[in-house]
């Protein structure tokens, strides 16, 4: 797109930047489009498997009512509390609400379809994930609010204990994929068994796909992990002081993380935008059809999970993370270490 702008006169720092903001612009506004359709379909899910009927009275089959939820709060008042730290009140949401945008900058949603097609794309995704609570740990500590702060220590905990182990099942895609950039980690996904595509059909990686699946529902706060806004124990946890466009913003944020964690499995276990079989008439559907299908399925697993599983006590999840997750996806760094060692570089020679 550069080059297109050049081709018209203009100098290369402005087409750069003009092609990078309209770049961002065609990400980020299906994004929140997408956000706000996710959350009906969210509601749609967990109605059918309560045998309601969710959503279906603004618009047909209710398909406005995100945007009239939108309306709503949009047109509240924001009440902050006297007692609140009111700069970083107001700071908090902003950065969730961000940090859940700006990761989509190094997704490949085709071949070549990238924002930002870096080579360290997946240490950026690492980056940008591990900021993300800093928005609630601010939210629950300016609140000065108990339930507020009792949810931001919950969510520390909680983060850093999932990323502990998600950092080493990354580390096993990268070992196998041999680089840090997302385009090349779905490249390499081409042809298991000669027939089918991703990482997921890996008997050493499979392991990894499913724990990486429960632990991005542990990094997102979504149910069963939802231990940060038990409404059971903390009313609405970091998010009880806030109302208006600054709570939307926390709604928002969440479903934007919720939809690149599906991404991410997508993109880096299950062939990203690869067709799922290895077979040349499939490669004539568009890649970012087939990456978008695999992120409706997972986030459909995510809606499925929340549905149906209870909340986990706190001492269950800390023991999932650090007595289960973590010491196995060590002991995987090191089997696929090894057998990489043993059969790609020569080391039995």
């Amino acid at each position: 797109m550069t080059a297109f702008f050049q081709n018209l006169g203009m100098p290369f720092n402005g087409a750069w930047l003009l092609s990078t903001v309209i770049g961002i612009l065609v990400i980020a506004l299906p994004l929140m489009l997408a956000v706000a359709m996710i959350i009906y379909a969210d509601r749609k899910i967990w109605a059918a498997m309560a045998l309601r009927r969710g959503p279906n009275v603004v618009g047909p089959f209710g398909l406005l009512q995100s945007f009239a939820d939108g309306a709503k709060v949009f047109l509240q008042e924001t009440i902050i509390p006297s007692a609140a730290n009111r700069a970083l009140f107001l700071i908090a949401p902003i950065i969730t609400f961000t940090v859940a945008l700006i990761a989509w900058a190094v997704i490949p949603f085709q071949a070549g379809v990238v924002l930002a097609n870096i080579n360290v794309g997946l240490l950026y995704i690492l980056a940008v994930s591990s900021l993300g609570v800093y928005g609630i740990v601010l939210a629950g500590w300016a609140s000065n609010s108990k339930y507020p702060f009792y949810s931001a220590i919950r969510a520390s905990a909680q983060m850093i204990s999932y990323e502990v182990s998600i950092g080493f099942i990354l580390v096993c895609v990268v070992l196998w994929a041999g680089s840090f950039n997302l385009t090349t980690i779905v490249e390499s996904q081409r042809g298991y068994y000669g027939f089918i595509n991703g990482h997921a059909f890996n008997p050493l990686l499979f392991p990894m796909a499913i724990m990486f699946l429960i632990s991005a529902m542990a990094e997102t706060g979504r149910a069963p992990f939802d231990l940060t806004e038990a409404e059971s124990e903390l009313v609405a946890g970091y998010q009880t002081e806030y109302s208006s466009m600054s709570f939307a913003l926390y709604w928002l944020g969440e479903y934007a993380n919720v939809l690149l964690m599906c991404a991410l499995n997508a993109v880096l276990f299950w062939g990203g935008y690869l067709p799922p079989i290895d077979w040349a008439p499939l490669y004539y559907v568009p890649g970012i059809i087939w990456l978008f299908a695999k992120i409706l399925f997972f986030f459909f697993v995510f809606s499925w999970v929340k549905a149906t599983v209870p909340r986990y006590r706190y001492d269950q999840l800390m023991r999932l993370g650090w007595k289960v997750f973590l010491p196995t996806s060590l002991f995987f760094v090191f089997l696929v270490s090894g057998f990489l060692m043993f059969t790609r570089y020569g080391g039995a020679q």
